[in-house]
């Protein structure tokens, strides 16, 4: 896995600016506790964390080659699934091989083919070529953005890192938001590119970006793309089934414990009764971990968005596929507790609001970690298999908006109603998700032929595969890494998106439910319970005594009416929401509480200069 970063100044001589460096890499130690290298030649510096996971001794990064026409590094970060088919295609085409590590195959992949060795993986990856022949950098991101990659242009070359964090660490850079950046925060839509601080930006997935003396210049290698689907139910249920058989196996390779991700819902309990056939062939058992908190199965209310608990069909499942299960239970004060949020707020780098779901997720990666080193998740199959209760919405469907905020508003409330009245006119959140709609829908094609309902489907497809699904595959990735954990999310395979992307939402709905491709396509392997269980979210803990921690939190933070958190919020109605009545039915009240507390905590931590004109 591990965390990159580096800095190219075409002006000056980086071998003199060791310390910076090792500041730079220094921010990525959560990311790769493992060891730490780095290397400089003249304009360029590399600095890598690394998380070892294959060829433990032999994969040291940054890794170098030497060619007669100058020296080519690479930082790495990520997994190359199908490197041992590359590897004996590169032997076979004269290259020699010093480790069993996958970074060598990518290297060595790079001086075959140059940056069009990216057509070529199969995974998810981040990764950094200095190219001394050329004197050029080359940076390459996975096709669905799973792996984060964050660059800053500077006068004279180019910042870089797997997160901002590693960039704002050189003196060149500070820590600066503009208005933009602050409606980037309260959309709950990614931007493509857009990483919210001054100056940054993301290399967007599925793309190469070089950095040369004359300038930056970029190359989509893979996008979305609208084909026709040819095949029947049977066969495209046949054919999800033989790729998911193949993406589980190739995931399953590491040379460290591997475990699950197991929530009880279809897409997990899927993943894992898949992972664990295929390790009982080999004589082992799956080790699977959920989540849940004190009390709540027992105590469990339903409401719109989650009909179920948990733990049920967790057990259900576990004992169906026989794995080694171990639930993760939590409480309320554990949940609540400041120093947990201000480890999430500093691994996202972003005040985001998520709140509990972002804590749950945090302090279950932690436990995890004591246990195993690599975890598969059912992350991203409701995008790539039309899951969430939107898809089947008809007032989403026909919003002309992003599907997700209809019911999101709906279930939640508008968190930004915590800002200041001047600052939410400045903003105008509602004319900058319009503008992102418009251009988001602008890059969906239709098939000749296709109905207005069909595409309209598409399109709602299309905005979870590249908008909403890399909001979650970042929070994924960063609870995970802040803790030393690699996680995998085997339904973002390139060749499984792409294939059902062009199902027809009548094959991806036949039965009439949501999921029913995935659900068919694995049903041998599911207890009825999970088979028939409708979606769930991720779950949120319904205890009154968090919501109570945060009211708690808020009136000490209004006892500090000098923090510059109230430059963005309005203490006036944070006091109205700290003083309401704290039940699990206040969504939107609860979600203001810990969207402020966030924004308090991201001031403290980066004293960002906010530009609000």
């Amino acid at each position: 896995m591990c965390g990159i970063t580096g800095w190219v100044s075409y002006d000056r001589d980086l071998r003199t600016e060791a310390a910076t460096l090792d500041a730079m890499t220094g921010t990525m130690a959560c990311r790769g506790p493992d060891d730490r290298g780095t290397w400089s030649e003249g304009p360029a510096a590399l600095g890598h964390r690394r998380l070892a996971i294959i060829d433990l001794p032999g994969g040291r990064q940054p890794m170098t080659a030497g060619t007669p026409e100058g020296t080519v590094a690479l930082v790495y970060s990520g997994e190359t699934y199908d490197f041992t088919e590359l590897r004996r295609g590169l032997t076979a085409r004269g290259h020699r091989f010093a480790t069993d590590s996958d970074t060598e195959v990518v290297l060595r992949g790079y001086l075959e083919w140059g940056d069009a060795v990216a057509e070529r993986l199969n995974g998810m990856y981040a990764f950094a070529v200095w190219d001394g022949r050329r004197d050029e950098l080359v940076m390459i991101r996975d096709r669905m953005g799973i792996k984060p990659f964050y660059y800053r242009p500077t006068p004279d070359g180019v910042l870089f890192g797997s997160e901002p964090k590693a960039i704002l660490a050189n003196p060149l850079v500070s820590p600066r938001v503009t208005l933009d950046g602050l409606r980037e925060l309260f959309t709950f839509v990614k931007t493509p590119g857009h990483a919210v601080w001054d100056g940054m930006h993301e290399v967007e997935p599925g793309t190469v970006v070089t950095v040369g003396r004359t300038g930056l210049r970029t190359r989509v290698y893979w996008r979305l793309e609208t084909r026709p689907h040819p095949d029947g139910r049977d066969t495209t249920v046949a054919t999800v089934r033989t790729l998911l058989d193949d993406i589980v196996r190739r995931q399953l390779v590491a040379d460290v414990p591997r475990c699950t991700l197991l929530s009880g819902g279809l897409d997990s309990s899927a993943m894992t009764a898949l992972a664990a056939r295929q390790l009982a062939e080999h004589g082992e058992k799956v080790r699977s971990f959920a989540v849940d908190f004190v009390g709540q199965t027992d105590h469990f209310v339903a409401d719109d968005l989650r009909a179920t608990p948990d733990t049920p069909f967790v057990h259900d499942l576990a004992r169906a596929a026989g794995t080694d299960h171990q639930d993760i239970v939590l409480d309320a004060h554990t949940l609540a507790a400041p120093e947990v949020r201000q480890r999430v707020v500093r691994a996202r780098d972003l005040p985001l609001g998520f709140g509990d779901m972002d804590a749950s997720l945090y302090l279950l990666f932690r436990s995890i970690r004591d246990h195993s080193t690599v975890a598969l998740s059912g992350e991203s199959a409701d995008e790539v298999f039309g899951g969430y209760q939107h898809f089947f919405d008809e007032e989403a469907r026909r919003a002309d908006t992003f599907p997700w905020l209809v019911r999101y508003l709906r279930d939640f409330g508008d968190d930004a109603g915590v800002l200041r009245p001047g600052l939410a006119r400045a903003l105008d959140i509602p004319a900058y998700v319009a503008d992102g709609y418009r251009t988001a829908v602008r890059a969906v094609s239709r098939l000749d032929g296709e109905s207005d309902f069909e595409f309209r489907m598409r399109r709602i497809c299309h905005l979870h595969l590249t908008r909403f699904v890399r909001a979650l595959l970042d929070r994924k990735d960063r609870m995970s890494m802040a803790v030393g954990l690699e996680v995998r999310v085997p339904y973002c395979d390139h060749r499984l998106v792409e294939y059902v992307y062009n199902a027809p939402w009548a094959l991806k709905s036949f039965d009439g439910r949501e999921k029913s491709l995935l659900r068919e396509a694995t049903a041998d392997l599911l207890p009825k319970s999970v088979y028939d269980r409708v979606k769930s979210p991720y779950p949120s803990t319904q205890d009154p005594k968090y919501a109570l921690a945060l009211q708690d939190q808020a009136k000490d933070l209004l006892a500090r009416p000098d923090h510059p958190v109230f430059d963005l919020v309005d203490p006036e109605r944070l006091r109205r929401v700290a003083h309401r009545e704290a039940t699990p039915g206040t969504q939107a009240a609860r979600r203001g509480l810990e969207r402020a507390l966030d924004l308090a905590v991201w001031l403290d931590l980066y004293r960002p200069l906010i530009v609000t004109g």
